[in-house]
């Protein structure tokens, strides 16, 4: 099969990568909401409806929340009423919702440490600030 290859950046760091050896990926580019949707009708309790009117307009007003997006939003806040019912119930959650549920919100940058990785839909990402614009080290 061959050797696997050097991740790109790696190379960047090196000062070995060559930009026009890159295959060309097109970025995906979804609607952003126009405006706040109204929560979907399968939401299954009021937790999860609260959630999704305190988040939807705060995801909208930032640029993070899209058309193709609403349904993550969605399992979001309704895994959020769900855990918010087993708390209430003297229960607690399994490992596994509240890993799916920091993932999510992770996924909206709704985390510290999630907010430096999520650009808004539009907004271009930077360029490297250890690339040497294609030059190699003298």
């Amino acid at each position: 099969m061959g050797r696997a290859r050097k991740p790109v950046a790696l190379k960047v760091i090196s000062g070995t990568d060559q930009p026009c050896r890159r295959p060309e990926i097109p970025p995906v580019d979804f609607a952003l909401a126009s405006e706040v949707p109204a929560p979907p009708d399968w939401l299954p309790n009021a937790h999860a409806i609260k959630e999704w009117h305190r988040l939807a307009p705060i995801l909208c007003q930032v640029g993070l929340l899209t058309e193709a997006g609403t349904s993550a939003l969605a399992m979001l806040c309704s895994l959020h009423g769900k855990i918010v019912q087993l708390y209430a119930a003297g229960e607690a959650p399994t490992g596994h919702m509240v890993a799916q549920y920091r993932a999510l919100t992770n996924d909206f940058g709704l985390t510290p440490v999630a907010q430096g990785k999520v650009k808004p839909v539009g907004q271009k990402e930077e360029g490297n600030r250890f690339a040497r614009n294609g030059k190699r080290p003298s």
